[in-house]
């Protein structure tokens, strides 16, 4: 019974927090959005350079622990395996990582910064290209995979090795110790990284029904009404919470790999009917500059000059993929039991990166294209860039077959969806049961439900982004959290054994060098 007394904590706590947030912004929607973006404003002013330190910290140290001689030690027993199949274990991280993101954007963020690039850049210019490519690889490259690896590479060595519970507060055991991790700051830990999740899908809820709604009116004429969203969300909840009762095996990694499959194909697609040398050539340039430019955009902040372009962009995102980490991570760490260090980091970190900049050189340059070969005029690719939800299907739309692409980015649209929700309920269940590895599907289904009427209630009240603003704010104290799971993380793999066997290093748990003793 001692045992569940916190898991109740936590729980009951995270209810009555979620709430109170929900029904705030309802209720009091004005009022919820001032202070939502003065705090946001004060933190991304005041602290831009702090969101830039850890982040970019994060990248360095995720690749230097992957490639030290701690590589080799696996996410469990010294003789684990990994669980899933290399493709299934990326489709579902993936998915869960970046979901309907990609899509809302892939066409949108590009045409966004061709048309409004940062100072000193001319709007609607070849520079202004470049510059677009550059910035949204920057933005969905290694940064934000780095920040999802820290959490779940930490948590998925003391979950599997150490045979702790799947709470993030147990990462800080090294530091704080077993009472710590039990304590009030352990639980403050679980309650932030609730609250944070909650608040990150259902804003990817609303912003996903948005761009179905989008999606739907401009294809079939659908009205845009909050009517129509409320059926979309009720079709999809029940998708996803399917999926996240029938359980990874099942449920979520079957949509994972079906949607994993989708963009593949959409891709494919899309390079056959769309401009092939430019898209080449993007991914070369945009990669070139990518890396070339990669200090200076990841410290790139004005002391004197106009830092609104940094700020709205990519401290908001960095700030954005923070708020998420505990949720990511937490689920990348459940289904990467048995796999080494190094191949947690170039699976979490290179390989959906590389997927991220090879998506946007080729949706990225769709819309591109049309800018500078007039396809478009400046005013519509303008229009584009200020409602992100409809860009995609207005530029495929100029394209051959653009009501079957459209129609397949639908598809993917709602799978991608469904991949961020239920594993995101999946996780909300596992950290309000104690960190257990297969929660009830009780707490399952409550969850899933309390997520999609919370963005039922912000759609009617209009407040989606107030609360996309109020996650991040929520999430600013996991900076400190990440970046002292490095810390805890590099403390603990101390206490492994590092055996030389005919010149190669192996790694023996500190559990199984104290048996031989």
């Amino acid at each position: 019974m001692e045992k569940k007394k916190p898991d109740n904590f936590v729980f009951y706590v995270s209810l009555v927090i979620t709430g109170a947030i929900a029904v705030w912004a309802v209720v009091g929607n004005q009022s919820f959005s001032k202070v939502s973006d003065a705090v946001f404003g004060f933190l991304t002013k005041d602290f831009g350079w702090l969101y830039l330190i850890a982040m970019t910290f994060f990248v360095f140290f995720a690749i230097a622990i992957a490639f030290s001689k701690f590589g080799k030690v696996r996410l469990g027993p010294d003789d684990s395996r990994p669980e899933y199949k290399t493709a299934s274990w990326f489709a579902m991280l993936f998915g869960a990582g970046m979901g309907v993101g990609l899509v809302f954007w892939g066409v949108a963020e590009p045409i966004s910064h061709y048309v409004s690039p940062i100072a000193g850049i001319e709007p609607g210019t070849p520079e202004a290209a470049d510059f677009a490519m550059r910035s949204s690889f920057m933005h969905w490259g290694v940064h934000p995979w780095a920040g999802y690896a820290i959490i779940g590479l930490a948590l998925g060595y003391f979950q599997f090795r150490k045979k702790k519970p799947g709470l993030i507060s147990v990462i800080f055991e090294p530091l704080i110790g077993e009472k710590g991790v039990k304590g009030p700051i352990g639980k403050i830990i679980d309650v932030l990284a609730v609250f944070a999740t909650v608040a990150g899908i259902v804003t990817s809820l609303g912003l996903g029904v948005l761009q179905i709604n989008s999606g739907l009116n401009y294809l079939f004429g659908v009205p845009t009404t909050l009517l129509i969203q409320i059926i979309i969300i009720a079709v999809i909840s029940i998708i996803y919470i399917w999926s996240a009762v029938s359980g990874i095996d099942k449920g979520i990694k079957m949509i994972s790999d079906a949607n994993l499959y989708i963009a593949f194909a959409l891709m494919i697609a899309v390079v056959l009917v769309g401009p092939r040398l430019e898209m080449v050539n993007n991914l070369m340039n945009g990669l070139g500059q990518y890396i070339g430019n990669f200090f200076q955009d990841s410290f790139g902040i004005s002391a004197y000059g106009d830092n609104s372009w940094v700020e709205s962009w990519r401290i908001f995102y960095w700030a954005w993929w923070i708020a998420w980490a505990p949720f990511v991570g937490t689920f990348i760490a459940r289904i990467s039991k048995g796999r080494t260090i190094r191949e947690f980091v170039m699976g979490v970190v290179i390989a959906p990166s590389l997927g991220s900049i090879a998506w946007f050189a080729i949706m990225g340059t769709l819309g591109l294209h049309l800018g500078e070969t007039g396809g478009l005029s400046m005013d519509v690719l303008k229009e584009v860039a200020a409602v992100p939800e409809t860009g995609l299907f207005v530029v495929m739309q100029k394209y051959p077959f653009g009501m079957v692409l459209s129609l397949v980015a639908l598809v993917l649209l709602s799978t991608f969806f469904i991949t961020s929700a239920n594993s995101g309920t999946f996780v909300l269940s596992s950290l309000t049961s104690g960190g257990d590895l297969n929660p009830g599907n009780g707490k399952k289904i409550l969850w899933g439900v309390i997520q999609s009427i919370m963005a039922v209630g912000l759609l009617i009240a209009g407040g989606l982004t107030p609360l996309q603003t109020i996650s991040i704010v929520a999430a600013f104290p996991f900076i400190f959290i990440m970046i002292f799971a490095c810390v805890a993380l590099v403390k603990a793999l101390k206490s492994e054994k590092i055996i030389k066997v005919d010149k190669m290093d192996t790694i023996e748990s500190a559990e199984k060098v104290a048996e031989k003793a």
